[in-house]
């Protein structure tokens, strides 16, 4: 489970917040005391119960799937014994505290599920009982003593893997969502000096703040002279995004950049209106076509009609 050859040089959670965790885990110096105790009894059992560990995991598909290499299967082995021991070796510091996240980063890097992990300590925690069990059969209450303290210890650190699993996951889902958000605002260089952003769907807040760094980023990438914004897929707009379009039109042509506004919906532009949006210094257009038109004779482009194709066409 750890990889202590990439441990994290410090804990990312603050020496009071672990102090609280532990606190609420009545994790106490007794526990720790105890836990040191046992240390020997852990060194006799190591290996016996690393064995019948993964031997557990290999019997199901869905995880020895994550072991199909005989090195990484040796390797791990070795990186779980290491974990096994240092739960008896107390001084559960900040950097005992770092090396249980990197825990979470790595079962997350590689896609195991949260049931697998689960079963996993699960598994764990039955063995080591099976363990004290034996080892104390004259004197059952102190096995039970010992597993208490293991029991919260682990428990202390299923709560700091989880904690990085599950921000690794939001994380991962931010991003994926920030590049669903610019695949669906792509500025598109139409011809040199042009710009076309057509906007679908509805904008809010944060969108809207979005769409403004990617046009003006495209804007200076590509030195351009003329935006077209097109919002004929804009079911809508409130307060709030109409004044991040008029800011957004202002800041492109602070950067020498025009903009034209296209595809107005009726009930959009009654509800500009009605909301008092200061629209005198933008330029606005019924459809993208007329608002293409419109920058490519700002850009001193013209259309001619190629007479010799149509006559060719005709034929």
């Amino acid at each position: 489970m750890a990889d202590h050859e990439t441990l994290l040089p410090e804990s990312p959670i603050p020496g009071e917040e672990v102090r609280r965790r532990k606190e609420f885990l009545e994790f106490t110096d007794d526990d720790v005391a105890v836990l040191e105790g046992v240390n020997e009894v852990a060194i006799r059992y190591a290996d016996s119960m690393i064995d019948d560990f993964y031997r557990h995991l290999m019997s199901f598909d869905e995880t020895r799937a994550f072991f199909a290499d005989p090195a990484l299967l040796k390797h791990v082995k070795e990186m779980q014994k290491n974990y096994f021991m240092r739960l008896t070796q107390g001084n559960y510091d900040q950097v005992y505290v770092a090396e249980r996240i990197k825990i979470g980063q790595i079962h997350e890097r590689i896609g195991l599920p949260l049931k697998s992990y689960f079963g996993m300590y699960c598994y764990y925690l039955r063995a080591v009982l099976g363990r004290l069990q034996e080892e104390y059969k004259e004197t059952p209450e102190q096995a039970f003593s010992v597993f208490n303290s293991l029991m919260k210890l682990t428990f202390f650190d299923m709560e700091l893997a989880i904690d990085t699993y599950v921000e690794s996951r939001e994380r991962t889902i931010k991003g994926q969502e920030e590049a669903i958000r610019e695949l669906s605002t792509p500025v598109l260089l139409l011809r040199p000096g042009l710009l076309l952003l057509p906007i679908i769907g509805l904008i809010d807040t944060l969108r809207a703040r979005q769409l403004t760094e990617q046009l003006l980023r495209s804007v200076r990438s590509n030195r351009a002279r003329v935006v077209v914004i097109d919002v004929t897929g804009v079911p809508s707009v409130d307060t709030k995004v109409a004044n991040h379009l008029v800011q957004t039109v202002e800041a492109a042509r602070l950067m020498g950049a025009v903009s034209i506004i296209s595809g107005i919906a009726p009930d959009i532009a009654q509800t500009m209106v009605r909301l008092g949006i200061d629209l005198r210094r933008i330029r606005t257009v019924g459809d993208l076509q007329s608002g293409i038109e419109e920058a490519e004779r700002q850009l001193g482009y013209t259309v001619v009609k190629n007479d010799v194709a149509e006559s060719e066409d005709g034929k």
